[in-house]
């Protein structure tokens, strides 16, 4: 299988040195540091002691490596509309787009039912040119449970987790996403299918839409956001209403935020990546992490003032540092 890793980040260099070594014909989009290190040295992954390396072709011109069975779109949300406008010369009627992203994404809409099908979220994908380019039939979801960072350019390290939820993203039945699930499972990782991935989706974000932002205003680790009893309770009413509108459109959470929190503690002093890009002065998640949100509760009924100002205070702050759009 031809495969192609759009964004050789964490993520996405995880999945594609795992794939490689299973024996699929890797590429990599990439620029800059990341693609000198990826011709020099190959894309290479470092678990425990050991360091894997496997070489790749590597280009910061999609059309030179051509049509694909697979693309992975492993990139931050910021960065979505940049691959739109860039990789149509991978795709063919055939190719099988999966995206291993945080937050909500632009098809996200496309699987809850008659009602919502085709709604177009503009936190996400304000034009619809995302859509547009990536088309929801040629599209599965990818929920990733896993920890893993960039160590140096072309150099990933795997932290923990192998979990990869995989599941079509207009929510049609068919073997597509089966084998793919079956394909990660061999290359070593923990594939399962999930029948509706929204709802996978949807509960990692009830999670995380707090930990992130509030990270990137505070500084702090998760385990001292939720050491503070007010953070702690701010975090429970934004949860609250998240909740609320998932059982509106149809994905009910069956646990408390408390549950939630006791998970996160287990995690003990977590660095969320939303921090770490704050601290690299990079561009953040917040639109499908945050405004998506807010945005669903508007088209719901649910009132958000809980989210409303974890979005503003944190908008406030990134505009601050110059990491998010005026």
């Amino acid at each position: 299988m031809k495969v192609c890793i759009y964004g050789a980040g964490a993520i996405g260099g995880w999945i594609g040195v795992k794939l490689a070594q299973a024996g699929c014909d890797v590429s990599v989009v990439a620029r800059g540091a990341t693609l000198d290190a990826l011709n020099a040295h190959g894309l290479r992954l470092v678990e425990k002691d050991a360091t894997h390396a496997v070489k790749v072709a590597a280009s910061a011109d999609p059309a030179a490596l051509g049509e694909q069975d697979l693309v992975v779109v492993a990139v931050k949300a910021p960065a979505t509309r940049d691959v739109a406008a860039h990789i149509a010369p991978l795709l063919n009627a055939q190719t099988t787009v999966l995206t291993a992203m945080n937050g909500v994404p632009w098809w996200f809409c496309d699987g809850l039912g008659e009602s919502f099908a085709g709604k177009r979220l503009e936190s996400v994908d304000p034009d619809g040119s995302i859509a547009a380019a990536i088309p929801t039939a040629q599209t599965v979801g990818c929920v990733v449970h896993a920890s893993c960072y960039t160590e140096a350019p072309g150099v990933v390290r795997h932290h923990q987790g192998m979990g990869l939820i995989l599941g079509e993203a207009n929510g049609q039945p068919g073997p597509r996403a089966q084998d793919l699930v079956s394909m990660f499972a061999k290359a070593g990782f923990d594939a399962t299918l999930a029948p509706q991935i929204q709802r996978a989706v949807w509960f990692k974000l009830w999670g995380n839409m707090t930990m992130n932002p509030i990270s990137a205003i505070t500084g702090a680790t998760t385990d001292r956001i939720l050491s503070d009893d007010l953070v702690r309770g701010f975090v429970t009413h934004i949860m609250l209403e998240a909740k609320e509108i998932g059982t509106r459109f149809g994905i009910a959470i069956d646990q408390a935020p408390e549950d939630r929190h006791a998970v996160t503690l287990k995690l003990g002093a977590m660095k969320t990546s939303m921090l770490q890009d704050v601290e690299a002065g990079k561009s953040i998640e917040l639109d499908a992490l945050v405004a998506s949100v807010r945005e669903l509760g508007a088209m719901t009924g649910v009132p958000t003032p809980f989210t409303d100002a974890l979005l503003g205070l944190t908008r406030l702050r990134a505009r601050t540092l110059g990491l998010y759009p005026a």
